[in-house]
C-alpha cells in the first residue's frame, strides 16, 4: 500500500476550532438569548473540512476537563491563561451533543 491508496484518518482539534469559531463570528443567539456563534462556526468547518479531504477516518477531538501529563511536566501549565467566557463555555455541551448526533465519534480523554 502506497501513501495515495491508504486509508486516510483526519483528527480535528475540536477545542481549538471552537476558540477560533468564538472569536471569528459575531455573538450569534437563539430567540432565549442563547450563544450559538462558535456552534454554528464549528459545524461549518467540519462540513467543509469532510466535503474536501473526504477522509476514510474521521473525529473531534476536545480538550478534558482535567489536568493533563502537562501539568505535571509543568506545574504554571496554562496559570496565566484567562477563564473560558461563560458564551463560550455554555456553548460547548451543545456542540459535543450535536457533533454526536451528526454522526462523528467525540473523543474526549482525561489526562491527554
Amino acid at each position: 500500500m502506497d501513501i495515495a491508496t491508504a486509508p486516510k484518518l483526519v483528527l480535528v482539534d475540536g477545542s481549538s476550532y471552537l476558540f477560533r469559531a468564538y472569536h471569528a463570528l459575531p455573538p450569534l443567539t437563539t430567540a432565549l438569548d442563547q450563544p450559538t456563534g462558535a456552534i454554528y462556526g464549528v459545524i461549518n468547518m467540519l462540513r467543509k473540512l469532510i466535503k474536501e479531504a473526504q477522509p476514510d477516518y474521521f473525529a473531534v477531538v476536545f480538550d478534558s476537563k482535567q489536568k493533563n501529563f502537562r501539568h505535571d511536566l509543568f506545574a504554571e501549565y496554562k496559570a496565566q491563561r484567562e477563564t473560558m467566557p461563560e458564551a463560550l463555555q455554555s456553548q460547548i455541551a451543545p456542540l459535543h451533543e450535536l457533533i454526536k448526533a451528526l454522526g462523528v465519534p467525540l473523543l474526549v480523554i482525561d489526562g491527554v
